[in-house]
């Protein structure tokens, strides 16, 4: 007989390029969602310093003006899990892309900040939507060879949405100050539109399938997402047992509607374990100011000397192409080296990243003439933080966000996590030039350095490795062995 624990077929073997180009089609399709959220942050890093300009508001209200997208999508990403099971993952897509669709035209047509932060709200409910389905249903419908790698796809178009974001203010930095801004943030409306109607060409996730009872379209779907007959039986059959285990919990436990949160509330060991490690990646990789980072760019290299806007956002896009290239690098070998090592190489080369940082604006900020080799250690210091950070939180967050919990909790249980992730996002955006001017840019720096190296730590404690293996086999990774003894032993003795 097999070993349950081994491997499913899904993670070895030749695979037929019909599936595998399938299976792509869909991940990026789905992932698109995720160029949204990284537009804005790419095209606000530039877009805020002309809106202070034409509209003359503070920098207090321009950094409470960038923040809010993030806060506000604490409520899409907490809603999507119940939306997601409701409706199922297709439509979820398409209502991130509408509602973010509406948030870009007001934006880009908006005459005053207060109108202006209408849009933002929101824009923001719409990427709390996309950045938890993205990665949950590519999760659902990839096998578990190349789930590592089509996971960390929504990260790849967010770093895609931010390079167009730089490029744009680039490229329309020169237009009028009333102009410029307006169409910087108005022109997201266009991939919003195409993303909202991808859903035609994409299947609905095969685990939401079963879970509703359509064991025959799930069926369909694992047939069309792996290599051969035998092993979409094999995925069917673990997929269906996995959600009648579930169903006999929840039954047994007289949960309803409410049982989901009961749960989160009242959690087993293994949950607890599953919850700790969910939320703390998604804590670290916000804490870690990566966003907060990329939004302020152009206002520290403007402290630093650089007051020409061309140069400013020629320094976004030189940062842009450098995430870019990163990400890819962690995409193409997180299903080789797996998710641990990739995630403690990224955590600690972006501390290392962030003291050298730390140490280069301190120098700048305490030299009166602003030497080019300190400005230059700067900019290096930048790009490899956030070329460390696409080559483990970034793309890692996702992907764990994505597999760690049960089909029952899975929806809900990822939007949890997420919630914490954009409101960690906000509230760093929306602290981080106030605490910058009482403490320099140096000295957050180093406050940040100090939150890698605490995030370094937790990921090796904590997190263990899930490459491999199939999404129902994971919950035995944080199981206790001992638990799992008991409950076997007492089953002996009801038989």
């Amino acid at each position: 007989m097999d070993d349950p624990k081994a491997p499913t077929s899904a993670a070895s073997g030749p695979k037929k390029p019909r599936a595998n180009k399938y299976v792509l089609f869909c991940a990026i399709l789905a992932s698109t969602n995720s160029i949204l959220l990284g537009y804005d942050i790419g095209v606000m890093s530039g877009a805020v310093i002309c809106i202070r300009e034409n509209l003359k508001i503070t920098y207090v209200q321009g950094q409470f003006l960038v923040g809010i997208l993030n806060v506000c999508s604490l409520v899409g990403s907490l809603a999507s899990g119940k939306t997601s099971d409701l409706i199922g993952r297709r439509y979820t897509i398409v209502l991130a892309a509408s509602t973010f669709l509406i948030g870009a035209l007001l934006m880009g047509l908006a005459p005053s900040y207060a109108l202006l932060m209408a849009g933002r709200v929101v824009a923001g409910i719409g990427v709390g939507y996309s950045l938890m389905i993205a990665p949950l249903y590519t999760a659902e419908i990839a096998p578990a060879s190349v789930r590592g790698m089509l996971t960390s796809l929504p990260e790849f178009f967010i770093v895609a949405g931010i390079l167009l974001g730089f490029v744009c203010n680039y490229a329309l930095a020169g237009l009028p100050e009333w102009l410029n801004w307006r169409i910087m943030l108005g022109i997201a409306a266009i991939p919003a539109i195409g993303l909202g109607s991808s859903i035609m060409f994409m299947p609905e996730s095969p685990r939401w399938l079963v879970m509703k009872g359509r064991i025959e379209e799930a069926k369909r779907v694992l047939l069309k997402t792996s290599r051969d007959e035998e092993e979409a039986a094999l995925r069917l059959h673990e997929i269906t047992q996995a959600a009648q285990d579930d169903a006999d919990l929840a039954s047994s436990k007289g949960w309803s509607g409410q049982g989901v949160w009961k749960e989160f509330l009242h959690p087993s060991p293994a949950l607890r374990r599953i919850l700790i490690t969910a939320i703390g990646i998604n804590f670290f990789m916000q804490a870690s100011g990566n966003d907060a980072v990329i939004y302020y760019t152009p206002e520290v290299f403007k402290a630093a000397g650089i007051l020409n806007k061309k140069k400013l956002f020629g320094i976004n896009v030189i940062m842009g192409c450098t995430k870019a290239a990163f990400v890819m690098v962690s995409a193409l070998f997180l299903d080789r080296f797996g998710r641990r090592p990739l995630l403690l190489l990224g955590t600690v080369g972006m501390a290392c990243s962030l003291a050298a940082l730390g140490l280069g604006s301190k120098f700048l900020e305490h030299s009166g003439s602003k030497p080019v080799w300190a400005i230059v250690v700067s900019i290096v210091a930048v790009c490899a933080d956030v070329s460390f950070f696409s080559i483990g939180l970034g793309p890692i967050t996702w992907v764990y966000s994505s597999e760690v919990f049960p089909l029952r909790l899975r929806a809900q249980g990822t939007a949890l996590a997420i919630s914490v992730n954009r409101l960690m996002s906000g509230a760093v955006s929306m602290s981080f030039l106030s605490i910058s001017h009482r403490i320099t840019f140096g000295g957050i720096f180093f406050v940040l350095c100090g939150v890698m190296v605490l995030g370094s730590l937790f990921f090796y404690f904590f997190l263990p490795e899930t490459k491999g293996r199939t999404l129902e086999e994971i919950g035995a990774l944080f199981e206790d062995k001992n638990e799992v003894d008991n409950t076997k032993a007492k089953e002996m003795t009801q038989l």
